[in-house]
């Protein structure tokens, strides 16, 4: 049985093109007409491969590569071996990333699973829906009534697009997603499973019972935002939830209703967010933060994995810890109480 090929490589990339894409300059003496065929670890690098390295963790391997070329911050350039070519660069990862996706742009984002093009047979699409030049459209997808999707955008298999859905174009949505009540501008990346535009979780409580609100508004996702598997976005109550343009959501996020997002934001799995929260521009939570609801996280705050967030965060601030505190106030915290601990320990005679 053959092996199977999953990311097909697009062709091999000049070395000059390399340098292009990633920002560095070839060093005197390089051939820029040399081919990168793949990119590959520092340690299993070949001759055909590009590498990159901007970590002091792996010089030893920067230092042992048998890389046709890595990309290197300014601070290695002087380890990398002869035999490689170093193209610096302020950030090698970025410029890895980049030749990446000019290596194999199908891992970039969902792609047909059934290699379609256009509108499969097997898929269920409203007379009235419109679709723009270029989309492409798997089996079992079903698309509502009213709906419109932009050019160029993928509907992977069995993913469902509700009534009077928009979605914008060179989009990518994944197996067995779901995107209802919302609207969604270019170039969003939506994985599989994801849920967008169901229900708040809202109810009048009461002794005699939980009263179901309905959830009336809608999800706003803005251009190039991405959203990781089986991640969940709440319709608002009454007013919008919102995603900001360029923010990239984990997998396994749940966002509840009303909640707005600001641009660039980064959300990384597990979190939760109450509704109601707002988060300005640039925030960065961290694995399994879970923030309460009606909270406003400022500006470019970042919050540590594993925190709670139970009261608004100033713009710039770094918090951690449960309920969540200034980081220098929380590692006081947790130094005093393991000297505490040990103090305690050493005068029972405990071992």
């Amino acid at each position: 049985m053959s092996e199977p090929v999953f990311f097909p490589l697009a062709g091999p990339v000049p070395l000059r093109e390399v340098a292009s894409l990633s920002g560095a300059a070839l060093p005197p003496g390089a051939d820029g007409e040399a081919v990168i065929r793949a990119a590959s670890p520092l340690e299993s690098a070949g001759p055909d491969d590009l590498a990159y390295m901007d970590n002091a963790k792996y010089a030893d391997a920067l230092g042992a590569t048998r890389a046709r070329a890595c990309l290197v911050t300014p601070r290695f350039a002087a380890r990398v071996p002869e035999g490689t070519i170093a193209l610096v660069t302020p950030q090698a990862y970025r410029g890895f990333a980049t030749v990446l996706a000019r290596l194999f742009p199908s891992a970039a984002r969902p792609v047909s699973l059934f290699g379609a093009t256009g509108v499969s047979p097997g898929s269920f699409v409203h007379p009235t829906a419109r679709l723009e030049p270029g989309v492409v459209v798997d089996p079992g997808v079903v698309i509502g009534p009213e709906a419109e999707i932009g050019a160029e955008t993928v509907l992977a298999a069995g993913c469902v697009v509700g009534p009077r859905v928009r979605i914008g174009r060179g989009c990518a949505i994944g197996p067995n997603a779901s995107v209802l009540h919302a609207f969604l501008g270019n170039r969003v990346i939506v994985h599989g499973g994801a849920r967008i535009g169901q229900d708040g979780f809202g109810f009048a409580m009461g002794p005699g019972g939980h009263l179901k609100v309905p959830q009336v508004g809608r999800v706003i996702i803005q251009d190039d935002v991405e959203i990781g598997a089986n991640t969940t976005i709440d319709r608002g109550a009454s007013r919008d939830t919102v995603v900001g343009e360029g923010t990239k959501i984990d997998n396994l996020v749940q966002i509840a209703h009303n909640v707005v997002i600001g641009r660039h934001c980064v959300i990384v799995a597990q979190v939760g967010i109450s509704g109601s929260t707002t988060l300005e521009d640039y925030v960065v939570l961290g694995g399994q933060v879970g923030v309460v609801g009606h909270l406003r996280i400022g500006m470019g705050a970042q919050i540590a994995g594993s925190s709670n967030i139970n009261k608004d965060v100033p713009a710039g601030a770094r918090w951690g810890g449960t309920p969540a505190k200034p980081v220098r106030e929380w590692f006081r915290e947790m130094t005093t109480l393991k000297n505490l601990a040990a103090r305690s320990r050493d005068e029972g005679g405990e071992g």
